[in-house]
């Protein structure tokens, strides 16, 4: 039982020499990663070149909000009433107030499933008490069909 073992095993070495040169292959420049450290006049040199390279300007870019933004601010409590609220107002201030109000829709929407599961609770159990099932309303109907489908029926020549 040497021989399929063998073969097994040459299989394998062959396969591993030959995934192992194509991984080889895949490697090239893109693969190294450069860990110098710029020097000072590198900086510089490129900050001149790009004045927003440095990730820090000394304006914060303004952004006009609109009346529903507005509202936001102001149902959030960034601002009490709407003339306080400036021309332009930074994005961050108003991605909070989003945010606020997005997680105060969340909470109404969980506050209005929780009460519609109690109202189909209490309005269930208020049917039981009548003795009404969709099965008994279902076989009423259906007893209603049949009496009026022979009149319908006899109405028509």
């Amino acid at each position: 039982m040497s021989g399929p073992t063998t073969a097994a095993g040459k299989i394998v070495r062959i396969l591993d020499k030959n995934i192992y040169s194509i991984l080889n292959v895949t490697k090239g420049p893109h693969w190294v990663i450069n860990r110098n450290v710029c020097s000072r006049s590198q900086v510089v040199s490129m900050q001149r070149s790009n004045p927003r390279a440095s990730g820090f300007s000394s304006q914060v870019p303004g952004y006009k909000p609109t009346n529903w933004d507005k509202k936001f601010l102001i149902w959030t409590g960034r601002f009490k009433k709407a003339e306080d609220i400036p021309e332009t107002v930074s994005p961050d201030m108003l991605n909070a107030a989003r945010s606020k109000m997005r997680v105060r829709v969340a909470y109404i929407m969980i506050a209005l499933t929780l009460l519609g599961c109690f109202a189909a609770v209490v309005s269930g159990k208020q049917a039981a008490r009548r003795h009404e099932s969709l099965t008994s309303l279902n076989f009423e109907k259906k007893a209603r069909w049949r009496e009026e489908m022979p009149q319908s029926t006899s109405a028509k020549p």
